[in-house]
């Protein structure tokens, strides 16, 4: 008695376990910080998995964890919760690190070129650069300007 409930549970188990279907590609939750030891390239193909399932462009931040004015960026968003809502609602936020340890050439020779740190890149579902954008002109003193960073997720979002 005990085989065939065995051997019953076992075909019932064959019967729907469907044929030929195969598993959705695993996706990595993207850095919250600049990481030398991940696969820019990866990351950003699961930043436009992401955006495309969301409706969101994707905006990649260029810098390091050695860079001053990337912490500033952060602390901005921190201290200013309407423009951190607008770049999350709107936008996939990316990091990509550079550095000594990992410059990621093979994704950044697909770019226009980097003219300081940090910087972004706006990137649309299908992993066209709309925009590449030197940070300098959004800062106002030692932080950013919050009417500066708005008009620019604002400009750069996509359409309604």
């Amino acid at each position: 008695m005990i085989c065939s409930r065995r051997r019953i549970f076992a075909i019932a188990c064959a019967i729907f376990v469907p044929v030929g279907v195969e598993a959705a590609p695993e996706v990595l939750p993207l850095p919250v910080k600049f990481d030398p030891s991940r696969d820019a390239l990866r990351d950003v193909d699961a930043a436009l998995q992401l955006a495309k399932t969301t409706n969101r462009r994707v905006l990649v931040e260029i810098g390091g964890e050695w860079c001053v004015w990337c912490h500033i960026m952060d602390r901005f968003f921190t201290a200013n919760p309407d423009i951190n809502a607008l770049r999350d609602a709107r936008f996939v936020w990316l990091k990509v690190n550079y550095s000594k340890e990992n410059s990621n050439a093979a994704l950044l020779a697909r770019w226009p070129k980097v003219a300081g740190y940090p910087h972004l890149y706006v990137i649309d579902t299908d992993g066209r650069v709309l925009h590449s954008q030197d940070t300098s002109a959004l800062e106002a003193g030692k932080t950013y300007d919050p009417a500066a960073f708005r008009k620019f997720l604002t400009e750069w979002s996509p359409p309604a």
